[in-house]
């Protein structure tokens, strides 16, 4: 069979956005005949203007959060980022990724492709297009580093080993995913049920009694939930929702910063702005000087 040739020379495989970056790229030129390839993977440290907008992408890739904060929109679909955080994607399936400035993220990458790569996905429960939460951070993150390790070796045998911890960090990844964990399911579906309305509903929410009531939960209880599976409460959660959004719209010189006072719900600017210096350490018109 033909060898495939894979272009790993254009200007979205690797972000620009990034710094400690530690990463390997494997041959570009991968038989047709290989179940599972390994293309590429790292560990990157993100910029405060991080930012990735793709529609498609030419391998599958399991990327995960070590530290830090961001926000991820899936196929349309929106996620808070977070250390434990693990999505997937991959041809066809666009990306929104952007971190957040004030945590900027920590996060592991592989690249991937092979006549078995969706399957090895699927199989772990991984398919493209997948967000979860894992626990055990720290025994994930030390998978990623040996595949960078043996990623960047040079052995003749590195190929073949990256392949294998691949397999071996899908399963772990379902293993360690607290979704699949009996005794914690049902109260972690409820708080990123609960955490994800807040995301899609950030422009309207306005303080944790009204987030309470239109998911149908007690606020009391919706604290604790926030409380054991997230270091902010659900209050904090919006206002920085909030917040990261007027940081984009403040970004377009045109937009005034009542306006996006306005769309966020603040009685005036002043108050406005005031939650905004609490959060960035600066006030808008200073920030937009700085950008």
């Amino acid at each position: 069979m033909k060898p495939t040739s894979y272009n790993l020379s254009g200007p979205d495989l690797f972000a620009s956005q990034v710094t400690q970056v530690n990463r390997f790229l494997l041959p570009a030129v991968l038989s047709g005949l290989k179940r599972l390839v390994v293309i590429s993977g790292g560990r990157e440290q993100c910029l405060p203007d991080y930012r990735i907008d793709r529609d498609d992408f030419p391998f599958f890739s399991i990327e995960f959060v070590a530290h830090g904060r961001g926000t991820l929109i899936l196929s349309g679909n929106d996620h808070p980022l977070s250390a434990g955080s693990v999505f997937t994607y991959g041809p066809g399936i666009s990306q929104r990724i952007i971190t957040d400035r004030k945590e900027p993220m920590v996060k592991y990458f592989v690249d991937f492709a092979g006549t078995q790569a969706k399957k090895t996905m699927m199989d772990a429960g991984l398919a493209p297009g997948t967000f979860l939460q894992v626990s055990a951070i720290d025994e994930i993150q030390r998978l990623y580093e040996d595949l960078i390790a043996n990623g960047k070796s040079g052995s003749r045998y590195s190929p073949r080993i990256c392949s294998a911890i691949l397999e071996h960090l899908g399963y772990k990844i379902a293993e360690r995913s607290l979704d699949r964990q009996e005794d914690q399911s049902r109260a972690y579906a409820t708080y990123q049920q609960c955490l994800r309305y807040i995301y899609q509903h950030f422009l309207r929410l306005e303080n944790l009694a009204q987030i309470a009531e239109e998911c149908h939960i007690d606020a009391a209880y919706l604290c604790r939930l926030f409380g054991r599976f997230n270091e902010q409460t659900p209050y904090q959660v919006l206002i920085r929702r909030k917040m990261n959004h007027a940081a984009e719209r403040l970004a377009d010189p045109e937009v005034l910063v009542k306006q996006v006072a306005r769309e966020l719900g603040f009685a005036d600017a002043f108050a406005f702005s005031r939650t905004f210096k609490r959060i960035f350490g600066l006030s808008p018109d200073r920030f937009r000087h700085l950008r």
